[in-house]
């Protein structure tokens, strides 16, 4: 079975549900697929001001019972709306053999733990540079590349196309046709008691037909 999830780079919902999701990787590897992608957050959704966002924070650390040391100097004090080149940048560092968490991680904590405005491309570039070992210029090029932007652009779409609007976001896929989505959730209870289902599922479906063959024909 797979899992996908959906995220933005500057979301502190996001970077909270990362220890769930290291959990959930670490506990069925070698049974679950998992899959990243992006869902960039509309911009007219954001909060333009870091007295917004650390009332966010706030209230986060309140619901989740879970106080986080979080910046608030990744937002763009001209209000820019624009966070979408750190996407691009993750996305393109995956041509580059990086399909794993580490380089959008890396810049999930340098904007919402050390505060650096991934916004700006250099920015964002100097930061998959630097945990990649990859020059700065190779991971620009293909971030700022036509095919690069698409593909964030199309993940993003996919994301809506589930009708959600909430992120973290997973979608939840087994070979027998079965879906689940959770949008906004954080705890990793649910989405494992879910995994084990659909995984339970889909194992008595193979022993079944190990035993009954194939349904007739018509």
């Amino acid at each position: 079975m797979k899992i996908t999830y959906y995220l933005d780079l500057i979301s502190h919902w996001c970077y909270r549900v990362e220890p769930a999701w290291a959990e959930l990787k670490k506990r069925y590897a070698g049974r679950v697929q998992f899959e990243w992608k992006s869902a960039c957050i509309d911009p007219k959704l954001l909060g333009v001001t870091a007295a917004q966002e650390e009332w966010w924070y706030r209230r986060g650390d309140a619901v989740t019972g879970r106080p986080l040391t979080l910046h608030t100097g990744w937002v763009n004090p001209d209000r820019s709306p624009d966070y979408t080149a750190p996407h691009y940048v993750a996305e393109a560092s995956r041509e580059f053999g990086y399909q794993d968490d580490t380089v959008r991680l890396a810049l999930m904590r340098a904007a919402l733990v050390d505060g650096r405005r991934i916004s700006r491309m250099e920015e964002a570039v100097a930061i998959a540079a630097a945990v990649t070992g990859l020059t700065a210029e190779k991971i620009r090029a293909r971030a700022e590349s036509a095919e690069v932007k698409a593909r964030v652009e199309a993940s993003t779409a996919e994301f809506f196309a589930h009708r959600i609007t909430e992120r973290p976001a997973f979608i939840l896929e087994d070979e027998i046709g079965d879906k689940t989505v959770f949008s906004g959730l954080l705890q990793i209870e649910p989405l494992a008691a879910t995994i084990e289902a659909m995984l339970a599922d889909t194992a008595a479906y193979a022993r079944f037909a190990a035993a009954n063959g194939e349904p007739p024909k018509h």
